[in-house]
């Protein structure tokens, strides 16, 4: 930053300064300057510091001319001059480089120089009375960004260190200033400009001198008017400048004293005071021409004053931001002085005292001991702090948290047993089992007086069967305050735990949040998800929710922001889950699961009609009279639309078809309206007759009443939705069968597997690839799981032992190469359910035996062919039901889990309970030929251990019945044998003329009516004569 050198700094040592007796300039610059500043010295007293010979070339009014004005202009030097030099002398100068800005004449610039060789030519030059230097701008923008890090003066240090001799003389302006070396303290030297140089030539490199020529201004006529109006415009800007500045002030001062404000110096003023960048000042003090200089110091300067507008509209912006804080701040404090002396508020600290002393007199006898001293202490600490400390706020959140929990306060419960079976009825249909349960809590608790715990509930179940609703309902039927939150995805503990109360922002967990909101220390909790927690950085959720719900943890409970113990042990905690595998072992061992497998599809079709039909219309604000929506329809949108265990998404499909219903209705009621024709008529009070236009375009008056019966009745037609226009509503079916054979080929059977949306079927195809002699092997596809893998192995292996026991000779599996696939390949397949299904399938292949197309099978198979348990009965029968199947064969260790099931799920089908493999080829195979007679009930396969019980009716034969006698013979005469069985239709084959093969088993072993009569007349050893 330039600076101008004090007028006491050039005349301290002056011992009879001399006066140049010139008049004093009476400029209109002057004259402003003088006005704002206040000062009215005459300015020729001091022009000798900027007055030159060149300056009076320019200048005809100058005193350049007059040799005491020249001697006058040396002594202004610290040093000085004893003789009378002149500038012009000075034709050689040490070149000192200026990072950042040129030297003007009149200014002076501090310069720190740390080259020793410089300083000490500078001080020899001082000592030979030749002070001067000349001051050079530095051409690369490298050196100004290395003295930009420096302090308000200009360092050459970084320069000098980097060039030397040519190299620098290359990377200077060749237009520089003469300085004139005021002083050098230490590093610091101090020049002022005096005139304009120009390098001509270089006479040494270390330090640094160079050849100079003095420059003068170029003629001009001061007369000239444009000069003038130019001379004018700059000392106005200069004015509005300095009303802005008050430093500026100071300058205009220190150079007036100093210098004539003709138009050169002015130009060079205003350029020097200017915050222009270096390279526009450079273009100022090359410029010879004093008009054009002028015009340069002019754009400068109007630049200066647009910047100095904008800081001072910033200013004013930000002081009246402050001032106005301000002042709402001093309002405030008066106003709560005034109430405080009125006595309508109280301070602060006060007030929330007395709020949370007023929360705990209440409930002080309930609260424990504990609590209460911490709530104590920290109300204490509250009145030692200054409301404007960040431990204030930390504090008073800390005393609002303990004081607002409902400490000893329990809702009341109701162990009203029917009572709560009749909401439970209310709210879900079907789910007997679960609500069984549900009702031996509530029962348990109304004898013990109250159901708090040793129990936490979990409900698993696939999606959208109803586990979160029946929580809301078990808090229904207790009066009990409900409140739900989901830990899927949670990773962090202090969700749980809470936040220590030195983080900012610190909350207490979920569990304390829940009794703040609920108001009450017994509420039931429902944990959804927790199947599906997370575990991050920060700690293992499930191991912080064992300490909540563990009957025999959660009565000392301690939450990290409260730091203080809960109990809550009168919480009853009701956890869902789509699966349990993924729950944490310690936790699952916590809690009692109740499965809930979902519903079959009559169970949909009484939700759907009796509750969502129902709810959906009046939510889309349809009127139950105005559509019919049929069962053979809702048949249709289960089975082929909404095929999930649960019924959410049968609630979405209903809700999308009135929607479109609700659509359909608006459409015709904005059709009926037809738009009125101004006609002057003139109502009465017994009629108010409508206008209308006709067809041919005649007016016609209507009565209202007609008018509004036709609208109704068009608005009231009813929208009726059948099996046959359901697709206009939702499209194409979204599921087809799940058979994909309707009759079952050779090496195919259907499998039974679970899923997280319930159950379903599968088939197992395997077929033959190539003949490979004694190298037997097995391809295997399917997208199926390592288990699954591994059970198709151990399929391959019984299969082939049980071929070379039944059919020695059929060497098919031991000499084929064989691909077994499992149908839906893009679904992940895994478990050992499979295993007796892909025996049945290899040996129906070896065989070339088919299986019945309505058999389905499902159990883990061992090495020795014994038949494990396998999971999921309910879901696999709803499974097969749905697929009409209607023969089972689930493993003997499930006979329990089946004999759970209600009736309605186990109606209509056929379930064989099984414990080794040869049972399943028994049943799968064991049929030689069919027996059927019209009325009677089902016969199906034969089965090596029912012939005992057959042969054991023999003495039975005299009982037979004439009808079966009658058929018999019919069937023989004509040797055609169709005979019907409850629908379903077989076959006799004639072997010989006399004799015919046949076996009989009858379904459950249940022999009654007409096929009792069969089996006791047509039974004999292994051949009967007819």
């Amino acid at each position: 930053m330039l600076k101008l050198l004090s007028s006491t700094t050039h005349t301290i040592h002056h011992a009879n300064p001399s006066r140049v007796g010139s008049n004093p300039i009476k400029t209109p610059l002057f004259k402003a300057l003088s006005h704002l500043t206040g000062w009215n010295h005459e300015l020729g007293r001091r022009r000798a510091f900027c007055s030159n010979k060149s300056d009076a070339a320019a200048d005809p009014k100058s005193d350049a001319s007059n040799p005491e004005a020249s001697d006058t202009k040396s002594s202004s030097s610290v040093v000085v001059s004893t003789t009378t030099t002149s500038l012009d002398d000075y034709q050689t100068v040490i070149a000192l480089p200026l990072p950042k800005k040129p030297l003007f004449p009149g200014f002076y610039m501090p310069i720190y120089v740390k080259d020793r060789k410089l300083i000490e030519a500078l001080q020899e030059s001082m000592r030979r009375q030749t002070p001067y230097a000349g001051a050079f701008l530095f051409k690369d923008d490298e050196a100004s960004a290395d003295s930009s890090s420096s302090s308000t003066t200009c360092e050459t240090e970084n320069v000098l260190d980097k060039f030397k001799g040519k190299e620098l003389l290359n990377r200077m302006h060749e237009v520089g200033t003469l300085a004139q070396i005021s002083s050098i303290q230490g590093e610091q030297v101090i020049l002022i400009g005096r005139r304009r140089l120009r390098i001509t030539d270089m006479v040494s490199e270390d330090p640094l001198s160079v050849k100079v020529e003095h420059i003068k201004n170029k003629p001009y006529d001061k007369d000239d008017d444009v000069i003038k109006a130019t001379y004018f415009e700059v000392m106005s800007t200069l004015r509005d400048v300095l009303k802005t500045t008050s430093l500026w002030r100071d300058q205009v001062r220190t150079y007036t004293q100093a210098c004539d404000f003709n138009y050169q110096h002015l130009a060079d003023f205003g350029a020097g005071i200017s915050g222009a960048n270096k390279h526009e000042n450079q273009g100022v003090l090359e410029e010879l021409d004093v008009h054009k200089r002028l015009e340069l110091t002019l754009d400068l300067l109007k630049k200066e004053v647009e910047v100095n507008k904008i800081q001072a509209s910033i200013a004013k912006t930000v002081e009246e931001k402050f001032s106005g804080e301000r002042r709402q701040i001093v309002l405030k404090e008066q106003l709560k002085a005034i109430k405080k002396e009125l006595g309508v508020e109280t301070d602060s600290k006060s007030a929330f005292s007395e709020k949370f002393k007023g929360r705990i007199e209440v409930i002080k006898d309930k609260i424990p001991k504990h609590v209460l001293k911490v709530i104590e202490e920290h109300l204490t600490k509250l009145q030692l702090l200054e409301p404007t400390s960040s431990e204030f706020d930390v504090t008073l959140n800390y005393l609002d948290w303990l004081t607002v929990l409902p400490w000893g306060n329990l809702s009341d419960e109701n162990f009203d047993v029917l009572r709560a079976e009749r909401i439970l009825d209310e709210d879900h249909y079907g789910l007997s089992d679960v609500k069984e349960r549900i009702l031996e809590f509530i029962a348990v608790g109304s004898l013990r007086g109250t159901s708090q715990g040793r129990k936490i509930i979990c409900l698993s179940g696939p999606p959208g069967v109803g586990k979160t609703s029946i929580g809301r309902s078990i808090a229904r039927a207790l009066d009990r305050k409900f409140f739900r939150f989901s830990v899927g995805g949670l990773s962090d503990v202090a969700e749980i735990n809470g936040h220590r109360r030195t983080y900012i922002g610190a909350m207490p967990g979920k569990l304390v949040q829940c009794l703040k909101t609920v108001g009450t220390e017994n509420p039931i909790i429902l944990i959804d998800e927790i199947d599906k927690l997370g575990k991050g950085h920060s700690g293992d959720p499930a191991s912080a929710l064992l300490e909540v719900m563990d009957p025999e943890q959660n009565a000392n409970f301690r939450d990290h922001y409260l730091d203080v113990t809960i109990d809550l042990s009168k919480v009853l905690f009701v956890c869902t889950a789509n699966v349990i595998d993924t729950i944490p072992k310690p936790l699952l061992d916590r809690m009692e699961v109740i499965s809930l497998a979902g519903y079959i599809t009559d169970e949909k079709l009484h939700i759907a009609r009796d509750f969502l039909v129902k709810n959906t219309c009046r939510d889309c604000g349809i009127k139950p009279e105005q559509v019919d929506m049929s069962d053979a329809a809702l048949l249709s949108l289960i089975e082929n639309y909404c095929r999930e265990a649960g019924v959410r998404n049968l609630h979405k499909h209903i809700e999308k078809i009135y929607r479109k219903i609700a659509l359909k209705l608006v459409r015709q009621r904005a059709s009926t309206v037809v738009p009125a024709v101004s006609v002057d008529v003139t109502d009465t009070e017994d009629t108010k007759p409508l206008a209308k236009t006709s067809a041919e375009g005649s007016t016609v008056l209507t009565d209202e009443s007609a008018t509004k019966t036709e609208q109704s009745e068009v608005v009231a037609e009813k929208v009726m939705i059948e099996e046959s226009n359901l697709a206009d509503y939702l499209g194409k079916p979204v599921f087809h069968s799940d058979k994909i054979y309707e009759k079952t080929p050779v090496g195919v059977v259907m499998g039974l597997a679970w899923t997280s949306m319930g159950g379903s079927t599968l088939y197992i195809e395997t077929t033959f690839v190539e003949e490979v002699e004694r190298k037997g092997r097995l391809r295997i596809t399917g997208q199926l799981g390592s288990v699954m893998k591994e059970s198709a192995q151990i399929a391959h292996t019984v299969a082939r032992r049980i071929m070379l026991e039944k059919e020695p000779d059929n060497l098919f599996l031991a000499n084929s190469k064989l691909h077994l696939h499992v149908p839906e390949g893009a679904t992940p397949k895994d478990g050992p359910s499979a295993g007796c299904t892909m025996i049945t399938s290899l040996l129906s292949l070896a065989m070339k035996k088919p299986v019945r197309k309505d058999l389905a099978m499902t159990g883990e198979v061992t090495l020795t062919g014994r038949i494990l348990p396998i999971g999921g009965v309910k879901e696999k029968t709803i499974a097969a039901r749905r697929s009409q199947v209607k023969m089972i064969i689930f493993p003997e260790a499930n006979r329990k889990d089946f004999d759970e099931l209600p009736e309605n799920v186990k109606e209509g089908l056929d379930v064989h309970f099984v414990d080794e493999y040869e049972q399943i080829f028994e049943l799968a195979f064991g049929l030689q030929f069919l027996i059927t007679a019209e009325g009677a009930r089902t016969v199906e396969h034969v089965s090596s251990p029912l012939m005992a019980e057959a042969l054991a009716m023999r003495e039975a034969m005299q009982e037979a019945s004439a009808l079966i006698d009658q058929e018999l013979a019919r069937a023989i005469n004509s040797k055609t044998y169709p005979m019907e069985f409850s629908g379903v239709l077989m076959d006799i084959e004639l072997l010989s003329s006399s004799f015919v093969f046949y076996y009989v088993s009858f379904i459950g072993r249940e022999l009654n009516g007409v096929a009792d009569a069969l089996a006791k007349s047509a039974l004999d050893s292994s051949v009967s004569t007819l």
